[in-house]
């Protein structure tokens, strides 16, 4: 590929949404949602419980079925019938709030599962994959552990390990240390700021203001399912425009 066509590639939106809705009974949880995410940004997404970001960010692997709307993921509609939605969902790494490690498996099982099942990886080959991404969030030491005996910060560092296994193109994190204890989120945070610095594609919904201050590229606020407000984060948090979101802040930044 040539250094013009790497450029014009790198100008398109790695994940386009366009008109997203989504509803679970009567409840509308998005209401036509708009965003692109570039190659290589970090967008956060903030907002009060029960806003719609978890469901955003389920919408962006289909984790959970649009209603209407469109999600665009390396320029593949992933709502047409004839994409391989599974095959694309290859690329795109998922974090949990509850980790979701299997119990029956050892931490080196749990990263090299998925590359040998569905990519066909030698085990000897995942294995070697697996045991430098766990050397990169610190836990080398612990590949052969039971994921039982982990700290949760632990299990979480495991969890972003087992997702980075698939080589992904994007991560997605959904509030991936609110079940942790205050002491321990800085661990996971370290390694989320450190693959952002590598350049990583990364939506994360978070209540941690500031990593959304401090290493995002774009700060998305939600409020009731809709996107209020989004901007930079030297504007967001120093001159918000909507009062929702100033209102919001100024609650966070005083606790």
């Amino acid at each position: 590929m040539s250094a013009e066509m790497r450029a014009a590639h790198a100008a398109e939106p790695m994940v386009r949404i366009e008109g997203l809705r989504k509803s679970f009974g009567d409840l509308e949880v998005l209401r036509d949602i708009n965003l692109d995410i570039m190659p290589g940004q970090v967008v956060t997404i903030i907002g009060a419980s029960g806003s719609g970001k978890s469901t955003l960010l389920r919408c962006i692997n289909l984790l959970e079925t649009p209603d209407a709307g469109h999600v665009w993921f390396h320029g593949a509609d992933l709502a047409a019938e004839h994409v391989d939605v599974n095959r694309l969902r290859e690329k795109i790494g998922m974090v949990f709030q509850g980790f979701n490690l299997f119990n029956n498996m050892n931490v080196l099982d749990n990263c090299t599962l998925a590359p040998v099942t569905l990519k066909k990886c030698a085990k000897a080959e995942a294995e070697q994959i697996a045991l430098g991404h766990l050397e990169s969030v610190g836990l080398g030491g612990f590949a052969h552990a039971d994921v039982n005996t982990l700290s949760g910060g632990q299990k979480q560092r495991v969890a972003i390990a087992r997702a980075l296994c698939m080589q992904p193109d994007l991560m997605l994190f959904d509030e991936p240390t609110s079940a942790l204890d205050p002491e321990i989120v800085g661990e996971v945070l370290e390694v989320m700021r450190r693959l952002a610095a590598e350049g990583m594609t990364m939506v994360v919904v978070t209540h941690e203001m500031s990593f959304a201050k401090n290493v995002s590229d774009r700060v998305v606020f939600m409020d009731k399912g809709v996107i209020a407000e989004q901007g930079s984060p030297a504007k967001m948090f120093s001159a918000p425009e909507q009062p929702r979101t100033r209102e919001f802040l100024a609650r966070y930044l005083e606790d």
